[in-house]
Formats: C-alpha cells, structure tokens, sequence
C-alpha cells in the first residue's frame, strides 16, 4: 500500500516528519521518500509517500505521524494533515494513531476489494 501525505502549504512540515519517522524506533523501518513536483519551485518538498507493506507498518505509521502531531501542536504547528492513497483524500489531523491505522486497513481493504472486482 502506498500512501502519500501533503504538504499542506507548509513545506517544513513534511522536513520534520520526515525526520521524526526516521528517528521513531518502530516507524524508521518504513520506506519514506520525499516527493518534488518540477516547475518554477523545483526541490520543493511537496508530499512523502509512504510505503506500508503490512500490518504491522500500518500501525507503525499510525504511532509515528499521531506522536509527531502531537508534538508539533504543542507548539501550535500545523501542515502535512492530508493523506492520499489513490483517488481517496482525507485529513488526518483529527485522528488518533488507533483511528488512522483503521483507517489505512479500511482504505487498503477497499483497494484490495477494487482489485478482485476488476479482476
């Protein structure tokens, strides 16, 4: 399952949970790659994507991004809130690690459920 989070407009944002995922015991396991879109303002960091190849990622990812949240807030930052796995767009900056990992395995379930009706 590949995910991709926004920027948001605030580009540091995504710097920083970058870092954070790479840091966090569990989560720096994941594949993490930051995502440019060429033009005027090329290098921007303009979204990571995500790859989350089981269950135990999913989970992985849901307690890193929800700890970076939380720590950002104190400070009251904001940015990199909306998640994007296919057509599918979604802010996550209410969710706690529990609600975002359910809501993986949903949107990973229904992916898998398109595939078998394509198929």
């Amino acid at each position: 399952m590949r995910v991709r989070v926004e920027s948001d407009g605030e580009k540091l944002a995504l710097t920083e949970l970058q870092g954070w995922l790479a840091r966090d015991p569990h989560a720096r396991t994941l594949s993490v790659a930051a995502v440019s879109t060429p033009g005027p303002a090329m290098g921007t960091l303009d979204a990571l994507e995500i790859v989350l190849g089981s269950v135990g990622d999913i989970a992985n990812f849901a307690v890193g991004y929800a700890g970076w949240r939380l720590a950002r807030a104190r400070g009251g930052a904001r940015g990199a809130r909306t998640l994007t796995f296919g057509s599918t767009t979604v802010d996550i900056s209410h969710l706690d690690a529990e609600q975002l990992a359910e809501l993986l395995r949903r949107l990973e379930a229904g992916d898998a459920s398109d595939d078998a009706a394509q198929s």
